[in-house]
């Protein structure tokens, strides 16, 4: 771990707060907790674009430079703004190197950002990683770039300004919040080789949870099932899945639903909407074997709530959740960056402030989620049991209504490289996460 004296340039930024309001819920104005960071006094914009191009330069020169020597160099800037920067090289340092899910890293980079697009252009950013020229072209000019139009954007709405905070690390959207996660995991799955990035595949999580005795969804015991259309003949229309208990390729379960409190929030043919819970592990820079229950914290907490007619919950509106009150806060949504090739879309979604669910008029914000002691503690239990040594999990966790599901929370899956959906957190807190877990497992061979 690496830590140093301060000076008021660089002091410690202060925590973001937690909910506390009761019963009634105050207006929606006043649950508008925003996910930022107060940063310390910061440059002017040119010259922050000046220390921005400056040390990605040095580092991508010299690749050998590591986070603890950066962090003890002159620049007068905060360990947020010099730990952004850094692990924006990542990528290019572990290109071709391997990923606990794929064969390289730029493979996993190619795969998971094909349906990702910057907003307004429709450009998928996958194109930014199909070769290492792209990815520094990105992070040099396509960035800063990126911002200046934002920056635009926002003058002629009469808009604070946010160059500077953005292009240095602070007030970030929710893709870079993501990216730091996905650097951050593959950097300790390269060093550590921990067997618990096998949770990763959903058929070794159900094993493992159902071991170690994790609520997980129900799966069902048939060694397969066959599948008719209901009016094709002459062998036409039949699918047969092999249960993957049997062999075979298919995880078989029942199809559950929400909680009867869960589904007042959404329309009638709403999808299972989840609760993603992300949870840290201390004991990730840790021996095999000194983890302690302490180690594991909440970060965030959101809810999902499906759209009418979706499938899954992959179309939804995030209400971030206070993870102390279960107090529900106003929703946003982050459709924008998943139209891919349709240059007409917002430019920003982070404003959409939704205190009802848009498809019923249902209010969702200032509700309260009254298991959410009991929510936080499943996933940290879990994270504690099964992988404890993995750094960051987010938790896809559901409150349903079935008999067998003891309790009526359980896990429907885990996820490794993971996102915050918008969810309001402890910025400091994690960012000294983050730099940590990269001091340390760049120190070791």
């Amino acid at each position: 771990m690496v830590s140093r004296s301060r000076s008021p340039s660089r002091s410690r930024s202060r925590s973001r707060s937690r909910s506390s309001q009761s019963k009634p819920p105050p207006p929606s104005s006043s649950l508008n907790l925003s996910p930022k960071t107060s940063p310390p006094p910061l440059p002017s914009a040119p010259l922050a674009l000046y220390y921005y191009l400056t040390i990605l330069l040095r580092l991508l020169l010299s690749p050998s430079i590591s986070l603890s020597t950066l962090l003890n160099s002159s620049y007068p800037l905060s360990d947020i703004t010099l730990t952004y920067i850094y692990q924006l090289t990542i990528p290019l340092k572990h290109w071709s190197k391997p990923h606990y899910r794929k064969g390289t890293y730029q493979q996993d980079l190619k795969d998971n950002l094909v349906n990702v697009a910057i907003p307004g252009t429709g450009v998928p950013l996958s194109y930014f990683v199909l070769c290492k020229a792209f990815y520094g072209c990105f992070i040099l000019g396509v960035i800063p770039f990126v911002l200046f139009i934002q920056e635009i954007h926002l003058k002629l709405l009469s808009r604070p300004s946010s160059f500077t905070l953005n292009l240095l690390g602070y007030d970030l959207d929710w893709c870079s919040l993501w990216r730091i996660n996905c650097n951050l995991t593959h950097l300790h799955a390269l060093k550590t080789r921990d067997g618990g990035y096998e949770m990763e595949n959903k058929w070794s999580f159900i094993l493992k949870s159902e071991s170690l005795g994790i609520p997980i969804s129900p799966c069902l015991p048939y060694p397969g099932l066959c599948i008719k259309h209901k009016n094709e003949e002459g062998g036409l229309g039949i699918h047969f899945y092999r249960n993957a208990r049997e062999g075979g390729d298919w995880i078989i379960q029942k199809v559950i639903r929400n909680s009867e409190r869960v589904s007042e929030m959404l329309p009638p043919k709403s999808p299972l909407s989840t609760f993603r819970v992300m949870t840290i592990s201390n004991a990730s820079i840790k021996k095999p074997g000194e983890e302690e229950k302490e180690d594991f914290q909440e970060l965030s907490v959101v809810f999902r709530a499906g759209r009418e007619g979706a499938l899954t919950d992959h179309d939804s509106i995030l209400f971030p959740v206070s993870a102390s009150s279960g107090l529900l806060l106003p929703g946003t949504t982050n459709k924008n960056w998943y139209s891919t090739y349709s240059p007409f879309t917002p430019l920003r979604s982070r404003d959409v402030k939704l205190s009802k669910h848009p498809d019923t008029g249902n209010v969702v914000s200032g509700r309260r989620i009254e298991e959410i002691d009991r929510i936080v503690a499943v996933c940290k239990d879990a994270h504690f049991k099964a992988l404890p040594r993995v750094p960051i999990v987010g938790w896809d966790v559901v409150l349903c209504s079935e008999e067998d599901v003891p309790g009526g929370i359980c896990l429907l899956e885990v996820n490794l490289s993971c996102n915050f959906f918008r969810g309001v957190f402890d910025e400091d807190k994690w960012w000294r996460f983050v730099k940590e877990v990269i001091v340390e497992m760049e120190g070791r061979d």
